[in-house]
């Protein structure tokens, strides 16, 4: 008898970002050049230092680590968090707050497994990070999305973060990212000030996901990150950050991210959950804590390089007849709304049947990023992480798609 699949393996949600890959991999085999748009993988070089620390280690052992990262890296953090004025007006983040995590994914995985029971769930602002519902469904909990829209930028508001709470006691966690991934919406302080307190009043924890904090392009956020949740006095029982190297030194391959919590209880049940899995990488994290000594001149270059990326993708998207998306504040991601009835059906158009002089573009369908059933079907995500003059070319190719797909009728 052949044995069956649970339920979870097959009622798993597929992957937005990554579930046309088979198409790109056929365009390419039949000569196409495909450019990715629909992917955060930045073409912009890997930290130099991180690279440095990569061709300098020389331990003839690579050894576990401990289950909560070295000391040493955990306290090249807890300095990162300090000098970046993550604690503001609170007490400095210190290395026994920081659990280091394979990747932010796992950071957010083991968040979600200290709030959640089977059964419980968690809030989103839609559209949302794909993996939140991936790795909610992985651990048996639900995920209640709640509307944010374009005419509005994307914006999370606490009086809907309130009645969301209030209408779902099964709600065990707020999860929300900040710059946005695929939104590129910025919380304010006042908002991570006012959604906490009402995650507090209800009992439930607000996972603030900050992976993209040196990606802010508004001049008015005070040193120029967005701003922090453990910045914020009173949510030391319900703040988790997630955080990660992948984004912010591009170095999306070295899986290293953490979670930072002041929760003593939370910590030590997420520690559990780390020592399962035995140790984070042990090159990784020696690269990582390299990564946080990248100089300023260079990280400012990269954000400056994103920013310029997002005007002209912004501009160009917006010039195209029918298309037309919000300007983010931050991140390198936005949503853009398409004159298509159904995006994932022309995201395949894109990569099954068209080509400009024998190059294409890859999207990211934004249904994926919805709970809501249909909501999104005519919006796809875009990732403007490759330089000027290719965004130039894929704004012409996707112009050119969409007089073909409505031609097509």
């Amino acid at each position: 008898m052949t044995p069956q699949l649970s339920r979870r393996a097959v009622d798993a949600p597929a992957s937005p970002i990554r579930r046309l890959v088979p198409h790109a991999d056929a365009a390419r085999s039949r000569g196409i050049y495909v450019h990715h748009l629909n992917i955060g993988q930045p073409d912009i070089s890997t930290s130099s230092t991180m690279r440095a620390a990569y061709r300098a280690y020389s331990e003839e052992v690579v050894a576990y680590s401990p289950s909560q990262g070295t000391a040493s890296l955990r306290s090249a953090l807890a300095s990162y968090c300090a000098t970046n004025q993550l604690h503001g007006a609170m007490p400095p983040v210190t290395a026994d707050q920081i659990l280091v995590t394979v990747g932010g994914s796992e950071a957010l995985l083991f968040a979600v497994a200290a709030a959640c029971d089977p059964g419980d769930a968690i809030l989103v602002a839609e559209p949302y990070y794909t993996n939140y519902h991936g790795f909610a469904h992985l651990l048996g909990c639900g995920v209640v999305p709640m509307v944010t829209s374009a005419a509005e930028g994307f914006a999370v508001r606490a009086e809907r973060v309130a009645a969301a709470l209030a209408s779902n006691p099964q709600i065990r966690a707020f999860v929300v990212p900040s710059p946005g991934n695929p939104t590129g919406a910025v919380l304010s302080h006042d908002d991570l000030v006012a959604i906490g307190g009402i995650c507090k009043m209800f009992g439930v924890f607000f996972v603030v996901d900050e992976v993209y904090r040196e990606f802010v392009y508004r001049d008015d956020l005070r040193g120029g990150v967005a701003p922090s949740v453990l910045a914020v006095p009173g949510l030391e029982q319900v703040a988790v950050v997630i955080d990660s190297v992948s984004k912010r030194y591009s170095a999306c391959g070295a899986r290293v991210g953490c979670l930072v919590t002041r929760n003593p209880a939370f910590y030590a049940a997420c520690l559990k959950f780390a020592q399962a899995r035995l140790s984070p990488p042990t090159v990784d994290q020696f690269a990582a804590e390299a990564a946080v000594r990248t100089p300023a001149a260079e990280m400012l270059a990269n954000i400056a390089a994103y920013r310029a990326r997002r005007d002209v993708v912004v501009t160009g998207l917006n010039a195209i007849e029918g298309v037309s998306c919000p300007q983010p504040d931050g991140a390198f991601y936005l949503v853009a709304d398409l004159p298509v009835v159904d995006a994932e059906a022309f995201c395949r158009f894109l990569l099954d049947e068209f080509d400009l002089d024998g190059e294409t573009v890859m999207l990211a369908p934004a249904e994926g990023f919805y709970s809501t059933p249909g909501a999104g079907r005519h919006q796809v995500r875009v990732a403007y992480v490759l330089d000027i003059p290719a965004l130039r070319r894929c704004l012409v190719i996707l112009a050119a798609a969409l007089k073909a797909w409505a031609a097509r009728g």
